[in-house]
């Protein structure tokens, strides 16, 4: 038996990671896809758990060889992407895998699995509540965030690419009606 695949793509900020969290918690037989980097690794984090950690000459050698589903430069010499290996292997177990990942990244996987995958793309209520959001995390200096709304400006015109589109403009109710798409997709035959 083969999974079913289901893409979650946002601007930074739109709260994608927050309703991928919650959906795992859920009953819907979901794996998270574990992207592969190439940056350190930071205290606290563990290697296969919450990245494939390969350092930047391994990694640019996987994209020489087309081992990646989906990859992208973040910033010079600092790359993510997603192992083909990785998700053929769990979709052969019949796992129904789970993504967190950038626009173009979520559509380049629809795109290579076609009706198999689902994508969803997370809609903040407006530009304004994204910049708040960013803001408020505090992690970040107002370069950075800037530099960051003037991307999700652009990623925001692939919204209507996307299979669904879910406005997140309050949580429970984004909860609620993530869990029943995704809930239809992968009891669909």
């Amino acid at each position: 038996m083969s999974g079913k695949l289901v893409i979650f793509s946002a601007p930074s900020g739109a709260g994608k990671t927050t309703i991928v969290h919650h959906l795992l918690k859920q009953d819907l037989n979901l794996e998270f896809s574990i992207s592969a980097c190439s940056r350190d690794q930071r205290e606290g984090e563990q290697d296969s758990v919450d990245y494939y950690f390969l350092g930047t000459d391994t990694f640019k050698e996987k994209i020489d060889k087309d081992e990646f589903l989906e990859w992208e430069e973040v910033y010079p010499n600092q790359f993510y992407g997603t192992l083909k290996s990785e998700i053929e292997k769990m979709l052969s177990e019949g796992k129904n895998i789970i993504f967190d990942v950038d626009v173009v990244g979520g559509l380049n996987i629809k795109d290579f699995y076609a009706d198999r995958a689902l994508s969803v793309f997370v809609m903040p209520p407006s530009i304004d509540h994204l910049k708040e959001r960013l803001l408020k995390r505090s992690t970040e200096s107002e370069t950075s965030v800037d530099k960051r709304m003037e991307k999700a400006a652009s990623e925001l015109k692939y919204a209507d690419q996307f299979d669904e589109i879910l406005l997140n403009d309050n949580r429970d109710e984004a909860f609620a009606k993530a869990e029943l798409i995704v809930g239809r997709f992968l009891n669909r035959t």
